[in-house]
């Protein structure tokens, strides 16, 4: 299939994969720039454990944790523009959120270390999220692509 003399080829799982990570963490990094969605939004910081703003009223965040955010999003949909790309952000990015885990559990929640912040809601969901991305980068970038895809 062609559109304007481009060849058009079907996305990977894997990079589809990728790119809704991707998305997601671009549609989080903005919903925390949103009072309302954003509670305690005036008693946000830059990066602080004191910032007393909160994502949907949960995870605790900061000027800081939310531009991390958008940079991972930003960073999912470039790499999902390859399969390899795609499998490395989902893999690498799995292990940087099993090591935020550990962090998050090694350093006290009050401690000036704690300066993304990270909250015990946040602990867990790096758990989750690193299980999950390194499980999509593995079952996802095992299966051989199709000819014509990337």
């Amino acid at each position: 299939m062609t559109t304007h003399g481009h060849r058009l080829t079907a996305r990977t799982p894997v990079q589809q994969a990728a790119m809704l990570v991707g998305t997601v963490f671009l549609l989080v990094g903005i919903l925390g720039f949103i009072p309302g969605i954003t509670t305690s939004y005036s008693a946000m910081e830059f990066a602080s454990h004191e910032s007393g703003a909160k994502l949907f009223g949960i995870f605790q965040i900061s000027i800081l944790h939310n531009l991390v955010h958008l940079a991972f999003g930003v960073a999912g949909l470039a790499l999902a523009r390859t399969a390899s790309g795609a499998y490395s952000y989902l893999l690498g990015g799995g292990a940087i959120y099993l090591v935020l885990w550990i962090y998050g559990l090694a350093v006290s929640h009050s401690s000036d270390a704690n300066f993304v912040p990270f909250n015990t809601a946040d602990d867990w969901l790096h758990l989750v999220l690193g299980i999950a991305m390194i499980g999509l980068a593995l079952l996802l970038g095992r299966r051989a692509p199709r000819t014509g895809d990337r």
